[in-house]
């Protein structure tokens, strides 16, 4: 058999402890390093389940991190209301206000009853007419100017009844503030007849 020199290959050094031709020697610290990504791996696989469980039950399941933050509840700002106009008197005549009575009820004349009286009050009437439905619950005082709105708490107030609206100018042409009369009023008149039962 042929034989052939030796070389460097064919010597290894002591201190290298291989196992096969193409293995070199394990590094110190590689275990470490494999536990310490099993244990990431771990907590990002609890916390994903904790985390999916949370939502999928609805509860935060007593852990801080998972717990929803509280929903802060704003406190309505105080709306500003105008001083209603009690007496007619003070109505400045340049608003040029006209006020309309409608009849919104089955009572007839309820519309001119009301409206008299409101003149004879000296509040600046326009004209009585019974509206299109007769079958109105409340009453109800509507106005087409901001400006107004003095006014028609006023009226409100007078009346004793009545809710307030803003509507378009074009609702209530006629008039810078309309009354439409619901069931909910009882005609003076009306009252001044009926004896209280015993």
């Amino acid at each position: 058999m042929a034989s052939y020199p030796k070389d460097r290959f064919d010597e290894l050094p002591d201190d290298v402890e291989r196992i096969g031709a193409h293995r070199g020697p394990k590094r110190r610290g590689r275990g470490w390093i494999s536990f310490a990504w099993a244990l990431l791996a771990t907590g990002v696989l609890v916390f994903g389940g904790l985390f999916a469980l949370s939502q999928y039950l609805d509860d935060d399941l007593g852990l801080p991190f998972f717990a929803s933050p509280e929903e802060t509840i704003a406190t309505p700002e105080p709306t500003a209301t105008v001083a209603p106009v009690t007496d007619p008197t003070t109505i400045d005549p340049a608003r040029k206000i006209t006020i309309d009575v409608l009849n919104g009820t089955a009572e007839s004349e309820l519309d001119s009853t009301v409206l008299d009286e409101l003149t004879a009050a000296g509040w600046p009437t326009g004209s009585a007419a019974p509206a299109s439905d007769r079958a109105i619950e409340v009453t109800y005082i509507y106005y087409s100017n901001e400006a107004d709105e003095d006014v028609a708490a006023g009226l409100a107030a007078t009346l004793d009844r009545g809710e307030i609206r803003l509507v378009e100018a074009d609702v209530f042409p006629a008039a810078e503030i309309t009354i439409v009369i619901g069931a909910d009023y009882l005609a003076p008149a009306t009252a001044a007849t009926e004896e209280p039962t015993e």
